[in-house]
């Protein structure tokens, strides 16, 4: 693996103009395998699943709380999927999200009704709470749906993906590499890459429910890390 580019924290204007300058004409050259919609960082070595080693501690903290985070999803569930409730709904392609960070922003409401999943996403070390690249929330997806061709919107960080209900023949393939969720289980995704998201089976089945958290890059260095901050301040 290459070494880090570090780019010193005291230089983040530099870095603003630097970053902004580069990104159309390096995206431009990027293989279509890998295209971040809205930030590409140049030399940030990736694949499109990482190992839980990358993320050891906060993947564990996830797992274990599972039952609890599972309770609190199920009982926002039954009060229905509507807006009113806290609910997006991601056009007709069947997804919908309940999120308690929106790029970077605390979603109170939404929050105060999952208390624990809260705590548990402020004990983690890697989440990005802190600028408009990070979020966290439940992800749902109907049978039948399936999204395809699509990038996320940065390589700056990883998804981390809690199984909270995952029924049969659902299936995420990253830059051609296929995965199954598993309930209280965690898979670390690079969705910057191209990916396709599935749910082949039937009504009876019920949604695929995952939820899903923005950790930093396991090879995004600290001072990045510090810049991208600035850079992207949901204030701003």
């Amino acid at each position: 693996m290459q070494p880090l580019r570090r780019i010193p924290f005291e230089l983040r204007d530099d870095v603003t103009k630097d970053l902004g300058s580069q990104l159309e004409a390096t995206l431009n050259d990027r293989s279509s395998i890998q295209k971040p919609h809205l930030f590409f960082l140049p030399d940030v070595p990736s694949i499109p699943f990482f190992p839980r080693d990358a993320h050891r501690h906060d993947i564990e903290v996830l797992e274990a709380n599972y039952p609890i985070i599972l309770a609190e999803f199920q009982a926002v569930y039954q009060r229905g999927i509507d807006p009113k409730m806290g609910w997006t709904s991601l056009g007709p392609k069947g997804q919908a999200v309940f999120p308690l960070y929106s790029a970077g922003v605390c979603v109170a409401g939404n929050c105060r009704s999952c208390p624990c999943t809260y705590r548990t996403l402020l004990s983690l070390r890697t989440f990005i709470s802190s600028n408009s690249l990070g979020g966290a929330g439940f992800w749902l997806l109907v049978p039948g749906a399936t999204l395809g061709g699509v990038y996320g919107p940065t390589n700056t960080c990883l998804r981390c993906h809690l199984g909270v209900q995952t029924p049969p023949q659902c299936e995420l393939v990253v830059g051609g590499e296929p995965q199954c969720w598993s309930e209280g289980h965690c898979l670390l995704v690079d969705d910057s890459f191209l990916h396709t998201v599935s749910h082949n089976g039937v009504a009876e089945d019920g949604p695929r429910v995952i939820f899903s958290v923005d950790l930093w890059h396991p090879n995004v260095a600290a001072a990045e890390r510090q810049a991208l901050d600035y850079i992207f301040c949901p204030d701003q």
